[in-house]
């Protein structure tokens, strides 16, 4: 039986398009060799949405997604955008569409492929056997809370945001990290900065206080500023890492060293399953090498398999993705970032077609969770 999929693609800005077009490939693939079709909606979103209609989020686009069984998106965002108005900038757009959706749950695994183990700058010895993932609150903290702004006191110009967060909004999150844990090595570390934050120490309350109903997850506490640099001295001590918004952020993109390049982490922002997920590489839109066929496709590669791990349940596509992925790596292959010596340098659409390609080399023709 066909199994139809409704997808909102928001190519965005930069190297988006690029990497965007390399993610269509893959469902094409996809299509033809598993038992799925599907209608892929595309939607201006970010600086082009900009530029076109005058603000970074149409009510058109954000619609669209919500109808849709999921949403891709590449890259938004550009030093062209930099001076406009706050309300007007693309990054702010990105906050709307994830408060819109509801997406309170930010899914980054710090995937790290054996034969990339010499394209980080952290020592091979150190790196191997890291397997982790970062549970990042996504829809509260410093990015949402409010008051916030830059205004005039006494003469001179402040600026200020708000860290804030309920009750509820730790307990959702801290379920969703339980849950993650309990199927991988039953650990979290809960990250939070409790010695000096009043938000930190609720933050670190609540988490104890959800722990009780998971008896057989370990959990630990660091703090921020510890855990960056634990993070980058064993990071194979981590399991699951359960952290607020601004600091899940800077500890994924940290966790993208250990990986080679961020042009290497996809991500997945769930919610409560009403509406649907995001799907998207960590990286930027590094507008300095868009057009130039030199952008890593595989973040983008490897949220398409996260989407179809979280949102469509079928882990046997998610396989194929990442064994895929893992033999074009095996084979040599890189881009630009995670080139090495003796390696066989390729561009954007050469790696998107290498991946691609191997998933076509297979017989079979499989049905959806086989």
């Amino acid at each position: 039986m066909m199994n139809a999929k409704k997808i909102t693609l928001l190519s965005g800005d930069g190297i988006g398009p690029e990497v965007s077009k390399e993610g269509e490939k893959l469902l094409t693939v996809i299509e033809s060799r598993f038992d799925y079709k599907f209608e892929i909606v595309k939607k201006d979103f970010g600086g082009i949405a900009i530029d076109k209609h005058g603000l970074p989020l149409p009510e058109d686009t954000l619609n669209a997604c919500k109808k849709s069984d999921a949403v891709l998106l590449a890259a938004i965002g550009g030093p062209k955008y930099d001076t406009l108005p706050r309300a007007k900038r693309p990054e702010t757009g990105l906050l709307s569409l994830r408060a819109g959706l509801n997406t309170f749950a930010n899914l980054r695994p710090i995937m790290l492929f054996d034969p990339l183990l010499d394209s980080s700058t952290i020592k091979r010895e150190i790196l191997s056997g890291t397997d982790l993932i970062v549970v990042r609150e996504l829809t509260g903290g410093l990015y949402f809370g409010k008051p916030k702004g830059i205004e005039v006191r006494n003469g001179e110009k402040v600026g200020f945001n708000t860290m804030i967060y309920t009750e509820s909004e730790i307990k959702r999150i801290a379920n969703v990290a339980f849950e993650i844990a309990g199927k991988r090595k039953k650990k979290i570390t809960s990250i939070d900065k409790a010695n000096v934050l009043d938000v930190s120490q609720l933050w670190r309350d609540v988490v104890i206080e959800v722990s009780k109903d998971y008896k057989d997850v370990t959990l630990e506490h660091l703090y921020i500023d510890n855990a960056a640099m634990q993070l980058i001295k064993n990071p194979g001590q981590f399991d699951v890492i359960l952290a607020e918004n601004l600091f899940g952020d800077i500890l994924s993109d940290e966790g993208a060293m250990l990986t080679g390049s961020i042009g290497m982490l996809p991500s997945a922002s769930t919610g409560d399953g009403s509406l649907p997920s995001i799907y998207e590489p960590v990286h930027g839109s590094a507008p300095d090498i868009a057009g130039k066929n030199l952008a890593n496709p595989i973040a983008m590669i490897l949220s398409i398999a996260m989407m179809f791990k979280y949102s469509f349940n079928d882990k046997k596509v998610y396989d194929t993705i990442l064994k895929s992925v893992k033999s074009i790596l095996n084979e040599g292959y890189r881009t630009k970032d995670i080139a090495q010596d003796k390696c066989k340098l390729v561009g954007t659409i050469e790696m998107g077609d290498l991946i691609c390609n191997q998933i076509s080399a297979t017989n079979l023709r499989l049905s959806p969770n086989n």
